[in-house]
Formats: C-alpha cells, sequence, structure tokens
C-alpha cells in the first residue's frame, strides 16, 4: 500500500470512529401526556463558549421535567412555547463524560466525568453551561449521579429559605422540621439535609411509602391517609411543603408563632396557574405576620453541586432511587412518574 492509499485509509478510519453528526434523544413535537413523546434521530448541539458537551450515561426524571412535557399549568407557555417546548428534547437531570468543551470554559476538559443540569438530557449528549455542572465523585454511579442535581439542589435552598444553610453553619440542632412529600425526589433529599444540619425531622407520606422516609433517617413519619400533621398535636419551627396541597391556613395552624413555611410546588389549582396562586397569597400575608412564609424556585449552581458532591462522597447523603428505565422507554418512565408510584427518584440510563 503507498503512502498516499495509506493516508487516505487513515482518515476514512477516523471518520468512520468519530461520533456522527446525528443522535438518538426523545423529543416532543406538542404539549401532552407521555403519548407525545417518542424516539427520533436529531443533531447533536452545537455549544457556546461557556458550555459543555456531555456524552449523557444517566438522565433524571423531575416534576418540572414532567410539567414541561404536559404543558400545564399553562402559564409555563409563556417560558417554554406557546404551542410546543422550544427545547423539543426534555429533560435537566444529567451524568456523563465531557465530549468537547467551549473556547471559554475553564473547569472541565474532555473526559471529567461530571453531573448537573443541561437543555435535553433526554439524549445521547447534551449542552450544559459550565456553572450548571460539577465533577462526579468517584464513589457514585452515574445513576445515583443523575439523580442529585434538580431535587437536591432545590431541597438545599428550600433549607436557606427555612432558615437553614448548613453551607454556612446556619444550623439550630433540635429545630423541628416537617416537610411534606417526604418520599419524593426534592423530598427525600430535604429529610436527608435537615437531617445531617441536625433537627429533629418528622416526614409526611403515603402509607406505601412510610418505610423509605424512616430509611432516610426521618425521627418520626406521618401516615397521611391515617393522621393529619395539621391536627395540632405538633407544631413545626419549619415546614418545608414540596408537591403539597395544604392550604396556607393549614401550613399556619402546624408552625410555631415565628415558624416558617417553604412552599415549593404544589398540584392542584387552576389549569392557568396551577399552585403559583396559593404560593403567591402566601408571600402576600407574610409581611403581616409573625410567622414567614416563603416560595422558593429551584435552580442549580456550581456551588451548590460540589457541596452535595462533597456529601454524596462521605456518604452523608444518598439517592433513594426507585426504577431505571433505559432512553427508549421514557414515555413508559413519565407514565409510571405521573401515577404517583415512585419512591425518590426515577432515573433514564442511555
Amino acid at each position: 500500500m503507498t503512502t498516499g492509499q495509506q493516508a487516505k485509509e487513515s482518515r476514512h478510519h477516523k471518520r468512520r470512529s468519530m461520533p456522527g453528526p446525528f443522535m438518538r434523544a426523545i423529543v416532543q413535537e406538542a404539549y401532552g401526556s407521555a403519548d407525545v413523546l417518542h424516539e427520533a434521530q436529531v443533531p447533536r448541539p452545537a455549544i457556546g463558549e461557556n458550555e459543555v458537551l456531555v456524552k449523557v450515561r444517566a438522565a433524571g426524571l423531575d416534576r418540572g421535567t414532567w410539567h414541561i412535557t404536559s404543558g400545564l399549568p399553562y402559564a409555563l407557555r409563556l417560558v417554554y412555547g406557546f404551542r410546543a417546548p422550544k427545547q423539543p428534547v426534555p429533560g435537566l437531570d444529567l451524568a456523563g463524560t465531557v465530549e468537547a468543551v467551549g473556547s471559554k470554559v475553564t473547569r472541565f476538559v474532555a473526559g471529567d466525568h461530571v453531573f448537573g443540569s443541561g437543555k435535553g438530557s433526554f439524549a445521547e449528549y447534551a449542552a450544559a453551561h459550565e456553572n450548571h455542572l460539577a465533577l462526579k465523585p468517584a464513589s457514585i454511579s452515574f445513576e445515583q449521579a443523575a439523580a442529585v442535581p434538580v431535587s437536591a439542589c432545590t431541597a438545599l435552598i428550600a433549607l436557606r429559605a427555612g432558615g437553614m444553610d448548613p453551607m454556612k453553619g446556619l444550623v439550630s440542632k433540635g429545630l423541628k422540621v416537617l416537610t411534606t412529600g417526604a418520599s419524593g425526589g426534592v423530598g427525600s433529599y430535604a429529610v436527608q439535609l435537615a437531617k445531617a444540619a441536625g433537627a429533629q425531622v418528622t416526614g409526611v407520606a403515603s402509607t406505601a411509602k412510610v418505610d423509605l422516609v424512616r430509611a432516610l433517617g426521618a425521627d418520626h413519619v406521618i401516615d397521611y391517609t391515617t393522621q393529619d400533621f395539621a391536627d395540632g398535636t405538633e407544631r413545626y419551627d419549619v415546614i418545608i411543603d414540596i408537591a403539597g396541597n395544604p392550604s396556607v391556613a393549614r401550613l399556619r395552624r402546624s408552625l410555631t408563632p415565628e415558624g416558617t413555611a417553604v412552599i415549593t410546588g404544589g398540584e392542584e389549582g387552576g389549569s392557568w396557574t396551577g399552585s403559583l396562586d396559593r404560593q403567591l397569597r402566601a408571600v402576600a400575608l407574610s409581611p403581616f405576620i409573625k410567622q414567614r412564609l416563603a416560595m422558593i424556585v429551584g435552580v442549580q449552581t456550581a456551588g451548590d453541586l460540589e457541596y452535595l458532591a462533597g456529601l454524596l462522597d462521605e456518604g452523608t447523603i444518598s439517592p433513594a432511587i426507585d426504577r431505571t428505565y433505559p432512553l427508549a422507554q421514557v414515555p413508559e418512565a413519565m407514565r409510571y412518574f405521573d401515577a404517583g408510584n415512585a419512591r425518590g427518584k426515577v432515573v433514564i440510563t442511555i
């Protein structure tokens, strides 16, 4: 074989071995139930100068992704797209390997194992801003890491809003904390983080999930099918209401005179604004009473992810994963999640 033939063969081999311009992904062209989701070949995402291209190994399913898929409440469409999502590939949570980095990225290089949040993680590749990622602890799997970002960061923000910030040492030993939705993604981390911060934690869950909440470290567990946390038996310094539906009046009855209720999520309310009405009413009332009522929005930052990575590595917190599904079965995973059966997190493997 001549030198020219060898060079031609070498170039052909490189072209053949490099990843192609397309990838497998779950896409949706309209809002709706899990039936609008299907697998397709789509172009690999381009990255900006501050972004990282991640070869996704696992992706987490969170409540926000469900809302964007369904297009409910309708107010979300003002941000994500009126008739269909601007981002056709769903998914935020991810864990994987850095494939390429933008020209201004300084925190990662190709080959790094990372976790965090990106755009369209239900795919073989996803783009993510470098400030929304952290190095994955070697002690946990990609599946475990993918179950962390959105839920654990939201739980950490909720604790801060309740006056507890373990990152800054703002923790009151023995503080009585109640967490509703304690068996879900955010709730499972809220229980663990509050307990690690020294609080006395009570979790609220259904009968089938009481054992999980207890295993997460809760000091007390309330089965909401047989007991009402707002029956006056106990009052709490902090209530973290996650995807719950108690009225503002019920939350206040369960608080100490100067306690704090932090509301995030909620699955009831009208089709247009959902639970946002309840949260806004709480915030509007807060300046006029001794108790503090707050709402939060979950975000993922490098600082929080790195802090959580340390807790994961030392075993202080641990992801509670119910089930894993391959990429092609995302619609089935979404149906399972929407039915309210999940104990902890649902993870997609790629």
